[in-house]
C-alpha cells in the first residue's frame, strides 16, 4: 500500500522521525552474528565540542562507508564516543567557576574532578546530539568515553607495560610550557605566528683580559629574547669561524649577573648570520638545549630563570639580581617586565649596541633595536606565547614505537589514501622526538606512579601494587600529573572493544577495517594509533587510512572565527536539510584536495532531492510502487531493457568508486543516473506507455521495471542521502524491512544490446538537437525537419521503431532518410550518424552569424589575456592562491565558450 507523498519536499519533517526510529529499532547495528565484520571508529570529538564543518565532512564520509557496508550485508560496527579533552574540559569548568567568582584551587583535586563530571552530565552531550542531526548511524548503544572505567584501566595498563619495557621514562628536558594553562603541551599543539618584534645586539665582555685578533675586548651577540640572558650558560661560535678560533675555550663575564660562561664551538652558530656568535640559554631554548648537551652541560645543571607563570625566579647559582625576581617575562598590565628591565640595564651599563637605521632622506637614526617580524610560538588553546621550560616530565620512546608503523606503511600492510601523504608520514616518523605525555592538570588519567621519600618511583596499576613494590611502611605520594589526552585516544581502535579483556567484540572487530581522518591529525592521532596498536596487540589497527582535506571558505581561505568566515553546518541543515549537506560533502571530496564551501551547491543538492521526490510522486500517480525482487524483472520494451542495463552499470561504477574511496566519483555516479538517466530520460520514455491501456502487458511490465529501478536508486543513494531515501522507500509500499537494512543491488540480468543501443542513440540525438537549438537561439519546443543522407543500420531500425519518441523528445519531424535540400542548415550527430536540419525561415542566418562571431571574439580575447597572465611566473608565484585559482577557472570557462561558439558557427556553414 503506497502512501501519497506531499506535494512539497520538506526535510525537517522527515529527519527527526527517521533518525529516532533507526536508533530505537537497533538498525545501526542489527544482529548479524555470522556476517562478515566491517568496523570503523570515529575520531572521538572533544566532549566540550560542537559540530563544525570539519566534523560534518569527516562524519559524513564515515557514514557513507558504514551505510554502504551495512547494505552489503556486513556486520557493520561504527564505534562512537567522545574524548575527555583534558585541557579543553578543564578550561570550560574553570571558566564557569570564574563566572561565579570561584576558582579551581578553592577545591581539592577530587572535588574539582567531581565538578567536571557534573558538567559532563549536564552539557557533555552537545556534539553527539548534533551528529544525530547529520544522520550518523553510529552504534550509540555502546557509546564510549575515554574516562570510562574500563577505558581508564586500559590506559593505566598501557602506561605500566610501556614503563616495564623501558619505553616510558622520566627525564628533565625542555617542554613547550603554556604559562596561562600552567601545563606542558606538545609540539603539535603549538601554533607559529609571525608578530612584530625586535632584534637587540649586546656586548658580552671577554674575561681575563682576552681580546679578539682585532683587539676587541667583547663578543657581540644578538637576540630577540634579551630577558633569557639572565640564564645564559655559554656563547657559541662556529668551529671554522676564523674570527673566534683564538677564544674558543675562553670565557665571557655575563652582564647583569656577572656569571662567568664559556665560549664553545658548535655548528649551530652561523658565521653568516649577524656577528656569528650566539648566546646559549639551554634552559629556555630548544636549539640551545642541544648545544648545551653537546657542550657537556647535564640537563640537571641547566639554569632555569622562570617559574610556571613565566615570572622570573632565582637561578640555581643565585646570580639573578633581586630587582628582577618576580617580574613577568614581558610587559603585563602596563608594567615593564624582565625584557624591558634587562634592555634598560644593559643600555645604562654600556652593553647595548644600538641599531643605526636610515630615513627616507638618508639621515642616520639610532634605535635600541632593529624592528623585525618574528615567528613566535603560541599555545593553540591558552593563546599566549609558549615558553621553552626545563622540567621533569614523562616521555615515551616514540622512535622505538614508530619502527613497526613505518615498516607497515612501507610494505603496504597499512595503505595511506591518498598515497601522496606517505612522504609526510615518513618524514615525521623517521625524525620523531620523544613524546612528552605528562600534563600538569587535574582532569584526566592520573599517572600511575608513586614516589617514596628518597625519590624512587614505583609504577603500578594501583596504589596497593605500588606499596607492595616499595615495601610495607614506606610512605608514598602519587604523581600529580595526568596523561596527554592523545595518549588515551591512541588506544581507541581496541580499548573501545573491551581490550585488554579478550571479548567477542574485540575478537571479531579488531583490527578495524578503515580509518577516516582529517590530514591535520595524522600525527596527533593516526600515527599514534599505529604505534599503540602494534605495541599492545601486535597488529596494525586498520589496513587503510583515508585522509581528507579541510573545508575552506568560498574564496579558499582557511575558516576562522577571527576572520568571520566560519560556516555552521547546523545552519545549513536548517536551510537545506541534512541530505543536501551530506551530498555536497561527498561530491566535493576529491582525494588530496581541500573543499571550498559553496552554499549554492548545497542548495543545488536540495533541488536534486526535490527532483527525486517529484519523480517518485509521478511514479505513484502511474501505479508504480515497491518492487518485490532483487533481480531485474523480465523486460521486452527497449526503454525497460535500457534502464535495467543502466542500473547494472551504475552499480558496477558505484562499487568501483567505493572500493577506491573516491567519494566524489561515487556521488557523481548516482547523481547522474538518478537525475539524467532515470528522471529526465527513462520517465520521459515511458510516459506514452501509461497514456493507453493501464492493464496492457507493456504497462504491467513498465510498472514492474520502473518500481524496481526506483528501488535500486533509493538503495544506492541511501548512504549519501539517508533521510529522503528512507521516506520514499516506505511511501512506495509496504516493506518487510527499513531501507537502512535493505540489500545492495544485484540486478543479475541480461539485456538486448540492440535495444539499449537504440535508446542511447535517441538520447544522443535529442541531447545534441537541444544543444544546437540553445546555441542558435531556436525555441526548445520548435519542431524541425531533419534529413539523414547516409543512415547506419542502427539509425534505420530506430527511426522505423521509435519515430514517435524521436518526434516527442528531439522535436524532429519529419525525419527523412535521404539528401537534404540546398540552403542554410545545421548539422547534428547521433552516434556516427549526421543529420542535416534546414534553417531557412527558422532563424535570421546572417544576424545569428554576426551575434556568434561577436561573442566568439570576446571570449577568445578574454581567454588570451588570462593565458598570458597565467604564463607569467610572477603572477602565479606571488598572487594570492585564490586569485590564481580564479584566473584558471575563468580561463577554462572562456576557452570552453570559444569552442562552443566556434562549433555553433560551423553548424551554420
Amino acid at each position: 500500500m503506497t502512501t501519497e507523498l506531499d506535494k512539497t519536499f520538506d526535510p525537517a519533517t522527515i529527519e527527526a522521525k527517521w533518525y529516532s526510529h533507526w536508533e530505537e529499532s537497533g538498525a545501526f547495528r542489527p544482529e548479524r552474528p555470522d556476517a562478515e565484520p566491517f568496523t570503523i571508529v570515529n575520531p572521538p570529538p572533544n566532549v566540550t565540542g560542537s559540530l563544525h564543518i570539519g566534523h560534518a565532512l569527516d562524519n559524513t564520509l564515515q557514514d557513507i562507508v558504514i551505510r554502504y557496508e551495512r547494505l552489503r550485508g556486513k556486520d557493520a560496527l561504527w564505534v562512537v564516543g567522545t574524548d575527555h579533552a583534558g585541557i579543553a574540559t578543564q578550561m570550560v569548568v574553570e571558566r564557569q567557576l570564574e563566572e561565579r567568582q570561584d576558582k579551581r584551587t578553592n577545591y581539592s583535586r577530587e572535588e574539582f574532578v567531581d565538578k567536571v563530571w557534573e558538567w559532563k552530565a549536564e552539557s557533555g552531550g552537545t556534539i553527539t546530539n548534533q551528529l544525530r542531526r547529520l544522520g550518523c548511524s553510529m552504534d550509540w548503544s555502546r557509546e564510549q568515553f575515554t574516562m570510562d572505567e574500563h577505558f581508564t584501566k586500559a590506559v593505566l595498563k598501557v602506561f605500566v607495560d610501556l614503563y616495564n619495557d623501558g619505553l616510558i621514562y622520566r627525564d628533565k628536558r625542555l617542554v613547550n610550557w603554556d604559562p596561562k594553562l600552567k601545563t606542558a603541551i606538545s609540539d603539535l599543539e603549538v601554533e607559529q605566528q609571525t608578530i612584530a618584534g625586535s632584534f637587540w645586539h649586546f656586548k658580552y665582555p671577554l674575561a681575563d683580559g682576552v681580546t679578539l685578533d682585532n683587539g676587541q675586548d667583547f663578543i657581540e651577540v644578538a637576540t630577540t629574547r634579551p630577558e633569557t640572558m639572565l640564564a645564559d650558560m655559554a656563547v657559541a661560535v662556529h668551529p671554522y669561524d676564523e674570527r673566534y678560533k683564538s677564544i674558543v675555550g675562553k670565557h665571557v663575564i655575563l652582564p647583569i649577573t656577572g656569571r662567568r660562561i664559556p665560549i664553545v664551538a658548535d655548528e649551530h652558530a652561523d658565521p653568516e648570520l649577524g656577528s656569528g656568535a650566539v648566546k646559549i640559554t639551554p634552559g629556555h631554548d630548544f636549539n640551545d638545549f642541544e648545544v648545551g648537551k653537546r657542550a657537556g652541560f647535564a640537563a640537571a645543571d641547566m639554569l632555569n630563570m622562570l617559574d610556571g607563570n613565566a615570572d622570573v625566579c632565582q637561578t640555581a647559582d643565585g646570580l639573578v639580581p633581586d630587582e628582577f625576581i618576580g617580574l613577568h617575562r614581558f610587559k603585563r598590565d602596563g608594567e615593564d617586565g624582565a625584557r624591558e628591565l634587562v634592555v634598560q640595564r644593559l643600555k645604562e651599563q654600556g652593553y647595548l649596541i644600538p641599531h643605526i637605521a636610515k630615513t627616507k632622506k638618508g639621515e642616520e637614526v639610532e634605535h635600541d633595536a632593529e624592528a623585525r617580524q618574528i615567528a613566535t610560538p603560541f599555545g593553540d588553546r591558552g593563546g599566549v606565547v609558549i615558553e621553552p621550560w626545563l622540567t621533569d616530565q614523562w616521555y615515551v620512546n616514540a622512535a622505538e614505537l614508530a619502527k613497526k608503523p613505518i615498516e607497515a606503511v612501507r610494505d603496504g600492510t597499512i595503505e595511506i589514501v591518498p598515497k601522496s601523504w606517505e612522504k609526510t608520514f615518513f618524514n615525521w616518523m623517521e625524525n620523531i622526538q620523544p613524546w612528552c605525555v605528562s600534563r600538569q592538570l587535574w582532569w584526566g588519567h592520573q599517572i600511575p606512579a608513586w614516589y617514596d621519600d628518597d625519590g624512587n618511583v614505583h609504577v603500578a596499576m594501583t596504589e596497593e601494587e605500588a606499596q607492595s613494590k616499595a615495601g610495607n611502611g614506606v610512605k608514598l605520594s602519587r604523581d600529580n600529573d595526568v596523561l596527554d589526552t592523545w595518549f588515551s585516544s591512541a588506544l581507541w581502535p581496541f580499548a573501545t572493544l573491551g581490550w585488554p579483556e579478550k571479548t567477542d567484540l574485540l575478537e571479531k572487530h579488531y583490527p578495524n577495517d578503515l580509518l577516516v581522518s582529517g590530514f591535520d591529525i595524522l600525527f596527533f592521532w593516526d600515527a599514534r594509533m599505529m604505534m599503540a596498536g602494534y605495541f599492545n596487540t601486535g597488529q596494525a589497527p586498520w589496513p587503510r587510512l583515508y585522509l581528507h582535506g579541510l573545508v575552506r571558505a568560498a574564496d579558499g581561505a582557511k575558516m576562522s572565527k577571527s576572520k568571520g568566515n566560519v560556516v555552521d553546518p547546523l545552519g545549513l541543515i536548517d536551510l537545506y536539510g541534512a541530505d543536501a549537506l551530506r551530498f555536497f560533502m561527498a561530491a566535493m571530496e576529491s582525494q588530496g584536495r581541500d573543499i571550498k564551501m559553496d552554499e549554492k551547491r548545497v542548495e543545488g543538492y536540495r533541488n536534486f532531492a526535490t527532483k527525486l521526490w517529484n519523480a517518485t510522486r509521478f511514479c505513484q500517480s502511474n501505479g508504480i510502487g515497491a518492487s518485490s525482487t532483487l533481480a531485474a524483472p523480465e523486460a521486452r520494451l527497449a526503454a525497460n531493457q535500457w534502464i535495467i542495463g543502466e542500473v547494472q552499470q551504475t552499480v558496477e561504477m558505484l562499487d568501483a568508486a567505493m572500493a577506491d574511496l573516491r567519494f566524489d566519483a561515487a556521488a557523481n555516479t548516482i547523481y547522474q543516473f538518478t537525475w539524467s538517466r532515470f528522471c529526465d530520460w527513462y520517465l520521459e520514455l515511458i510516459k506514452p506507455v501509461f497514456a493507453g491501456d493501464a492493464d496492457s502487458p507493456a504497462a504491467v511490465e513498465t510498472r514492474a521495471v520502473a518500481g524496481w529501478a526506483l528501488d535500486n536508486i533509493l538503495v544506492m543513494l541511501h548512504p549519501f542521502m539517508p533521510f529522503i531515501t528512507e521516506e520514499l522507500w516506505h511511501a512506495l509500499g509496504a516493506r518487510k524491512y527499513d531501507l537502512i537494512l535493505a540489500k545492495w543491488p544485484n540486478p543479475r540480468a541480461s539485456v538486448s544490446k540492440d535495444a539499449t543501443d537504440a535508446i542511447d542513440w535517441v538520447i544522443d540525438l535529442t541531447t545534441n538537437v537541444r544543444s544546437a537549438k540553445n546555441e542558435l537561439g531556436i525555441p526548445p519546443g520548435a519542431k524541425l525537419a531533419a534529413f539523414l543522407p547516409q543512415a547506419s543500420t542502427l539509425a534505420t531500425s530506430t527511426i522505423e521503431r521509435s519515430n514517435a519518441a524521436i518526434e516527442r523528445l528531439a522535436r524532429l519531424t519529419p525525419v527523412t532518410v535521404g539528401e537534404a535540400p540546398a540552403g542554410a542548415a545545421m548539422q547534428v550527430t547521433a552516434g556516427s550518424d549526421v543529420f542535416i536540419v534546414p534553417l531557412e525561415g527558422i532563424i535570421d542566418i546572417e544576424a545569428e552569424k554576426a551575434r556568434l562571431s561577436k561573442a566568439l571574439e570576446a571570449s577568445q580575447k578574454e581567454a588570451k589575456s588570462l593565458e598570458g597572465r597565467l604564463s607569467n611566473a610572477n603572477f602565479v608565484e606571488r598572487a594570492k592562491p585564490e586569485a590564481v585559482e580564479k584566473a584558471r577557472e575563468d580561463y577554462a570557462h572562456h576557452s570552453a565558450e570559444a569552442e562552443r561558439l566556434t562549433a555553433a558557427l560551423a553548424r551554420l556553414g
